[in-house]
């Protein structure tokens, strides 16, 4: 499950409701993550060691530490609201803190606060890594370099 991939090996509670499966740390029951539930009615009584529910797991209090990279117009998207920052600062990783009624963007020792314009609640934690220049490219410029093109092989 993405799930898995995103709470990284620590021990959680599932809470299995009918169209959401909600993820929840088991000693204080704060809510860590909600996804829509892909599992079945039958699937869901084949499951072992079901337990009834207990009271819903409660939402986090502290805002929502998440990473962001600037894009090359200067603007980062959170819970689908676009931020402004300024082309001077693209390429760059930025930390975001998501509060009910705030966005805070932590950027060269200065600190911004923009009021949120959604509800949307967070969804990516992590910062989309750069590209990669595809095999394609490379090869086009071993070939511009000197190289004979018929010396390139194509996998």
């Amino acid at each position: 499950m993405l799930a898995a991939e995103i709470l990284g090996g620590r021990q959680v509670g599932i809470r299995i409701d009918g169209e959401t499966l909600s993820f929840f740390d088991p000693s204080s029951r704060e809510l860590l993550r909600v996804q829509p539930n892909p599992l079945t009615g039958d699937e869901v009584q084949r499951l072992r060691g079901l337990r009834p529910a207990g009271p819903p797991p409660r939402p986090r209090v502290e805002p929502v530490r998440v990473q962001r990279r600037i894009s090359a117009t200067g603007t980062v998207m959170v819970c689908r609201q676009v931020v402004s920052l300024g082309r001077t600062y693209a390429g760059q990783t930025v930390t975001v803190y998501v509060a009910d009624s705030t966005i805070t963007v932590e950027l060269d020792g200065q600190v911004r606060v923009i009021r949120r314009t959604t509800d949307i609640p967070v969804r990516h934690v992590k910062a989309n890594k750069p590209y990669e220049v595809p095999d394609v490219v490379q090869a086009h410029r071993q070939a511009s370099t000197g190289t004979r093109t018929s010396a390139i092989t194509w996998d």
